[in-house]
């Protein structure tokens, strides 16, 4: 893991959040550099979210598009335009017929003020490590998040094979009778703990073990001597994750061709 640093101290030092975000979704298939002007990642999972562009400095849009786009030919995908990329390149996606798709808050939080996130009566909260951890976690966490039919496979298979070089990643499963039922993971790079794939079976929700899980993840990172926690919220998420303490240092806006 080549882009862990000393860890960040403030909430408010929004770079180094913004660096974990790109190492995090880098991990899923990419050569590039975390630190790259134009970094692109490809999963072999064809879903937006799993594809796109990070950032963009120093080009203009039109000037990369070309390459942008046979790199990720034959697959879904979004750019992600944040305070990491220059400021015109909003605009710039739009003049090239990109559409905003949606607006992502950056939020973090002080690992010295993690919330208190009582276990659910008969849940317990565990590491998931080996290959068939993987497998369940991936298929609990896959209907939450939009991920359906041979998607869910082509997941597990991401996840299996998904590079360590960029990051530090600890994935969480909470279970109710060995079955997974809430998940979370902890992304460590860059001096930062990230904070991904929160989701809680629909069947399980409101018994608080999507916040369960999370400070599972929480208390991980600091432990390993993690002092800020970031993520990008989803609109569910959002409120989750102010009652928890979050606060907006930040945003992505994403575009889709």
């Amino acid at each position: 893991m080549g882009t862990s640093t000393t860890a960040i101290d403030s909430i408010h030092d929004l770079q180094p959040q913004l660096a974990n975000c790109r190492a995090y979704w880098l991990g899923w298939g990419s050569a590039d550099d975390v630190h790259a002007d134009l970094p692109v990642y490809r999963s072999v999972v064809p879903r937006p979210l799993l594809n796109g562009v990070l950032r963009l400095r120093g080009r203009r849009v039109a000037q990369v598009l070309p390459e942008v786009r046979e790199r990720l030919a034959g697959t879904p995908w979004l750019w992600w335009a944040g305070a990491d990329s220059d400021p015109a390149v909003g605009d710039d996606l739009r003049a090239e017929g990109a559409t905003e798709v949606q607006t992502l808050p950056v939020m973090a939080l002080s690992l010295d003020r993690i919330p208190e996130t009582p276990l659910p009566a008969g849940t317990r909260i565990d590491r998931v490590t080996d290959a068939a951890d993987i497998t369940a976690y991936v298929e609990a966490y896959a209907p939450p998040l939009g991920v359906t039919g041979t998607a869910v496979a082509a997941t597990v298979e991401g996840e299996l094979h998904r590079s360590a070089r960029y990051d530090d990643l600890l994935r969480f499963a909470a279970r109710i009778d060995g079955r997974v039922v809430g998940t979370a993971a902890v992304s460590i790079s860059n001096g930062v703990a990230g904070i991904y794939v929160v989701a809680t079976d629909a069947r399980y929700r409101r018994r608080g073990i999507g916040a369960a899980v999370t400070g599972a993840a929480l208390r991980a990172a600091r432990y390993r001597g993690l002092r800020v926690a970031t993520l990008q919220a989803s609109p569910a998420g959002e409120p989750v994750y102010r009652r928890l303490g979050f606060r907006t240092v930040g945003s992505y806006r994403l575009f889709r061709f």
